[in-house]
């Protein structure tokens, strides 16, 4: 017995030392995002983790259920909102520091037909008669109570005099993505959502822009929660780069700050 030890600390001294659970964790920040930030995201996380060996687990879904889930104890170091409400809520819980927290992202929201759809062209103003326009179909958004998506519509079409006639024609997705997936499924012959997503989507087609000024500005606020890691700082960091800038306009977001070195 004394000599097959013997053989394994040999063994240890010429591999280097004694693994210990410590050395085998792997340093991962985890990254809560609207989920209209997939794709971009996906991007800029496997850029950070090249850069920084440090990995990136990300878990995207409205950005009301993730507040939601921080306030619930989700092990989340970073919290990236569609709106600011959202982010405001989880600042007032006490989730978030505040003093990392900066206004990454703006966009755009527009109103989306299956690829093979013949309406086309809408002109979004005034007077927009989007129940007349759905016929018989059904129309997509996110959740007009809860996420970010389906509040901009929701405020988009009471400024325009189309939401009380549309309502009933609305499915409520639990985010932007699921409205995404039922109109290009042609579930829903008309949609809701941003225009970073329909971009995404081979399977649809913007038919038109709602006004800026017709919606309260789609703002993307970021911000390091209270619990998170020290390497949450270089994430953050990591955003305001050029790099990042170069990713996130790549798939139409508009960048609202002055990228940093």
């Amino acid at each position: 017995m004394s000599r097959l030890a013997g053989l394994f600390f040999s063994l240890v001294i010429l591999c280097g030392s004694i693994y210990t659970p410590a050395q085998a964790e792997d340093k991962t920040l985890v990254v809560f995002a609207a989920a209209s930030m997939k794709n971009a995201l996906d991007d800029i996380d496997a850029a950070f983790t090249a850069k920084t060996g440090v990995k990136v687990s990300a878990s995207y879904a409205a950005s009301s259920t993730l507040a939601k889930q921080i306030e619930q104890g989700a092990p989340a170091d970073i919290f990236v909102s569609a709106d600011t409400d959202w982010m405001d809520y989880a600042v007032g819980k006490k989730n978030i520091n505040e003093a990392t927290r900066v206004n990454l992202l703006g966009n755009s929201i527009v109103l989306i037909a299956p690829k093979d759809s013949k309406i086309d062209n809408v002109a979004i103003g005034p007077g927009f008669d989007l129940a007349k326009l759905a016929g018989d179909g059904k129309i997509a958004t996110g959740d007009v109570k809860a996420v970010p998506v389906g509040k901009y519509a929701k405020a988009a079409l009471e400024k325009l005099g189309a939401w009380q006639a549309a309502e009933p024609k609305f499915a409520m997705a639990e985010s932007v993505r699921a409205a995404l997936t039922l109109v290009a499924r042609g579930e829903a012959v008309l949609g809701i959502v941003y225009s970073t997503d329909a971009k995404v989507e081979p399977g649809v087609m913007i038919v038109g822009t709602f006004p800026a000024d017709s919606h309260p500005p789609i703002i993307y606020p970021v911000a390091a929660t209270a619990t998170a890691k020290p390497e949450a700082n270089d994430y953050m960091s990591f955003l305001r780069s050029p790099a990042a800038k170069t990713v996130l306009e790549k798939y139409g977001f508009v960048y609202l700050i002055k990228p940093t070195s």
